[in-house]
């Protein structure tokens, strides 16, 4: 197939990495459904090209991911789907000794239940049109950090889903791939820091009085790790690049310093990565 008659799901397309990757693949001549939560959204992306189609859906609802892939079924016929980007996610932070338990729950229904549902629905598409997962991880998939556990977590459960479905889907060779990201400037480092603001004044004053100046580092560190971001239009081009490739490698890093984060975790003891850590919070 050329490019030209190649389409591609990617959710969360609405801001940041998601709408940089649309706006570029669909520029590069893919039909690109870009999975939105709302209206305006959508029609803002279709309005920059005609290869973008907006789908409404919120992955954590059965509903909305059936009626996604029918409008995808019914767009791209027998030719199916060439490929599904899953980068819908949200980040929820905080101390998790007071964290509401509702909001862990919350966090692995977008990140990581959502995620599987979706891949699940698009599947029998991505075999008929001989397609790849590319899956939207983090070096929080790598590395739990303090206050960011809840994120982590739905990240670590991401990575072992993206190995697992990987082996299994093996014997079609349909590739399986992780983008384990670091700092990528993005929108979301402003949206997760006025969502700990929240978060952190439901919080008791117990815990204000024994986490308050992690949590001022943890600010301090997101100011640091937004500034240093990694372009959206880099991260494009690295799925881009996933994408065309014939043999793709299961997991691709991006981001400052992350492939050294990465290799420290895979190679030092737990302690000294603990003390590197609390260094940094």
């Amino acid at each position: 197939m050329t490019v030209s008659t190649q389409s591609i799901f990617i959710t969360g397309a609405s801001t940041g990495i998601g709408q940089a990757c649309t706006l570029h693949l669909a520029q590069q001549g893919w039909q690109v459904f870009a999975g939105v939560r709302r209206v305006a959204d959508g029609r803002k992306l279709a309005a920059t090209s005609a290869n973008i189609v907006p789908v409404i859906v919120d992955v954590t609802k059965p509903a909305h991911i059936t009626r996604a892939v029918k409008t995808v079924e019914k767009a791209v016929g027998r030719r199916g789907l060439q490929a599904l980007v899953n980068n819908a996610g949200i980040a929820v932070t905080g101390p998790l000794e007071f964290l509401p338990v509702d909001e862990l729950r919350r966090q692995f229904e977008v990140n990581f239940i959502g995620q599987v549902a979706f891949t699940q629905a698009c599947l029998p598409l991505l075999r008929q049109g001989r397609g790849r997962v590319i899956n939207v991880s983090s070096i929080s998939g790598k590395v739990s950090a303090p206050l960011l556990v809840p994120y982590s977590a739905s990240k670590f459960a991401l990575e072992a889903f993206t190995d697992g479905l990987r082996r299994e889907l093996s014997p079609w060779n349909m590739p399986v791939v992780s983008i384990v990201a670091g700092s990528i400037a993005t929108p979301i480092w402003t949206k997760t820091i006025s969502t700990a603001d929240r978060m952190r004044s439901r919080l008791p004053r117990r815990a204000e009085s024994l986490y308050g100046p992690m949590i001022a580092r943890g600010y301090q560190r997101a100011e640091r790790s937004a500034a240093r971001g990694v372009p959206v239009e880099a991260f494009a081009a690295l799925v881009e690049r996933i994408l065309l490739a014939e043999r793709p490698r299961t997991r691709y890093i991006i981001g400052t310093g992350t492939w050294l984060a990465a290799t420290l975790a895979r190679l030092l003891p737990d302690r000294w990565m603990d003390a590197i850590i609390r260094r940094t919070f």
